[in-house]
This record gives C-alpha cells, structure tokens and sequence, in this order.
C-alpha cells in the first residue's frame, strides 16, 4: 500500500497557527508530509502548539507589526510553498460605541495584513505556490454592530482576485467561513457559546456545526489543487441558505 502525502517535502508557513483553524491546518499539513512553520503572537502557547506538531521553525511576533512580519519573511530558510494567514479577530459593534483602537487593530488584521504578506510573496514563496487568506461570511447580511466586520467580509474577495493576477504564477485564495467552533468563537460568544451551537445543530442543512478540521480539509484542497486562484471559498455548513 503507498504511503504517498500530498505535501512531502513542500514547506507551509502558518501566520496564526498557535490555536484554532490554523494550528489543525498545520497539523494536518504534517500529517500530508510538509514541514510546517507557525507563527503566533504569544509565545507559549506557540511553543506548546510546535512541541505538539514536531516543528522546529517559528516565529513569535504580532504579524501586524510591519517590520517583525518583513524580519520573518527574511530570515526564511528558503523558498516556501504555502503561506496560510489566519490570524486575527473580527471586531462588533455599533458605530456608536466603536473602540477605536479594537476596531483599527482588526481592519489592520484583515486588510493590510494580507496585503503586507503578499509584499513579501515574490522571493519567498515558489511559482506555483499559495497564499491563502481566512475571511467571514457573518457580515454578507446587513445588522446592527456588522459595519467593522464588513469592511473585510466585503473587501477581501476582491484582495485576493486583483493578487492573484499580480502575483501570479503564485496563487491567491480566499477561504470565508461562517461560524466555527473555535477558541476564537468561545471568546466571542462567552455564555451564549452553547446556545449558538445548539441553534446551528438544529437548523444548519449538515444538521452540526462546522469544525476546524472541515475548513483544514478546505485548506490542503486548495493549496494542492494547483488550477485554483483567485476565488472565494464559502464553507458554513449552509448558514446563509438559512439565514442564521
């Protein structure tokens, strides 16, 4: 029986991979054969996360800070064939209430961000290659506290297109998530976390919620599938088929 992995001997960075869907990206990018470089604001918990995958290569810094994601970038061993970039935080509120700081730190996150990383693609990441970006699919519907969250939700699809042609042969995607269940989202929703779930389970079309191994599933497709650039990936287990 071949033991053949779709990413042997390939090297995936992943901006963001302490928790989450990043670090369940990056494992099963290990378990596909890649060498897996993570990245992370804080440093235990980093530690933790390499210790568990057998990574030796990461990166402790906040990858908003222009000059540590340039340092980063620089001080790669090599070539890279998947650059993964799922750090960040969406922000709610009213425009009202808005705190101005959380509110530029996330459009920060999710707009120049991705920009910032794709400055650096050209030299660090192979022709062929891949960038791919996490997005949301929550704030597509108008709402009350939505407008800040939007700003990425509306914005980044069209990100990825325009660099996927000026980056090209390397590969721009986007993947747009509903809700997860995450750390992140435990966070975000703090006691109302079990309701939210019990709501998706009984109304979402797969009748569960959607898990960080469906979107890494998500992710090794798309970096392994060398046709794809350019395009939005939904995965929401039918969330806005329903409305919810």
């Amino acid at each position: 029986m071949s033991d053949y992995r779709v990413l042997a001997g390939q090297a995936v960075v992943v901006i963001g991979g302490s928790s989450g869907i990043g670090l369940e990206t990056a494992r099963r990018a290990r378990t596909e054969g890649a060498d897996v470089i993570l990245t992370g604001r804080d440093p235990g918990r980093l530690a933790q996360a390499a210790a568990e995958l057998g990574t030796v290569h990461t990166g402790a810094f906040d990858a908003t800070d222009p000059a540590a994601l340039a340092r980063f970038f620089g001080d790669l061993p090599r070539p890279v064939d998947h650059v993964m970039v799922t750090a960040g935080r969406p922000y709610y509120g009213r425009v009202a209430d808005v705190d101005v700081e959380a509110a530029r730190r996330s459009t920060d996150e999710h707009l120049w961000l991705p920009i910032n990383v794709a400055r650096h693609a050209p030299g660090a990441v192979r022709p062929g290659g891949t960038l791919l970006f996490m997005g949301g699919t929550g704030a597509r519907r108008p709402g009350p506290g939505l407008t800040f969250a939007a700003l990425g939700t509306a914005a980044l699809p069209a990100v990825t297109a325009n660099l996927a042609l000026e980056l090209a042969p390397i590969r721009v995607n986007l993947i747009a998530a509903g809700f997860v269940d995450t750390p992140l989202s435990a966070a975000l929703l703090g006691d109302d976390l079990d309701r939210r779930r019990e709501q998706l389970r009984a109304t979402l079309p797969i009748r569960r919620v959607v898990e960080p191994g469906d979107v890494a599933a998500l992710a090794l497709h798309i970096m392994t599938n060398e046709a794809l650039t350019g395009a939005t990936y939904d995965i929401d287990g039918g969330q806005q088929l329903i409305g919810g």
